[in-house]
């Protein structure tokens, strides 16, 4: 890739995560504005959340990042190669495992009918609020797993294209991990930390 096609190509990248920002900026205050008018909803229903999965799950990502990074260092050498594409396919894994992490515990939600919609069981007076916690709280982490699965696709082409665009998937890569760097206190340490 020529140095001009590889400046557009950053440069669109620059441009879609801006709108992406705007997009999970509305998501974050919808967010915020929910939670200051419910607080005690809201720290209650933090409160029915996998903190150790969601740990993991951040541990997952920010690894992630450092093998992405590790995969763009590579890149920019000039001689992309096997260690670049050991790289790729590690950032990749870890993004599957974020996934499956994340399968499971939606999976246990489900068991607990913890969510919205005919089926969401809380007991106490504090239900409705609880149940708007599930709904930003799935609403956020599926559009996020959405993205992930982007990412990892993403990941895996360039693994395989010798002429991938790496700098603008790590660009992306990085911007959905920075998602979850403010997911993760958003919804799980509501209620265990004030």
């Amino acid at each position: 890739m020529n140095e001009r096609a590889r400046g557009n190509s950053i440069l669109g990248m620059w441009i879609f995560i801006a709108t992406e920002i705007v997009f999970f900026g509305v998501l974050l205050l919808s967010y915020a504005i929910y939670r200051w008018a419910y607080p005690y909803g809201f720290a209650e229903a933090s409160g029915h959340t996998q903190l150790l999965k969601g740990t993991l799950n951040t541990a997952v990502l920010l690894t992630s990042s450092l093998t992405m990074a590790l995969a763009v260092r590579e890149a920019s050498t000039g001689r992309p190669g096997k260690a670049q594409s050991v790289w790729l396919l590690a950032t990749a894994a870890l993004g599957a495992a974020f996934l499956v992490i994340k399968g499971f515990e939606y999976r246990a939600e489900f068991a607990e009918h913890l969510v919205p919609g005919p089926g969401f069981v809380y007991p106490g007076p504090l239900r409705g609020q609880v149940e708007i916690f599930f709904k930003l709280y799935f609403t956020l982490t599926g559009i996020h797993a959405i993205h992930l699965t982007i990412g990892c696709l993403l990941v895996l082409w360039c693994a395989r294209a010798a002429r991938a665009p790496i700098e603008g998937v790590g660009l992306y890569w990085h911007f959905v991990d920075l998602v979850w760097i403010f997911l993760y206190p958003l919804i799980y340490l509501v209620k265990r930390c004030g």
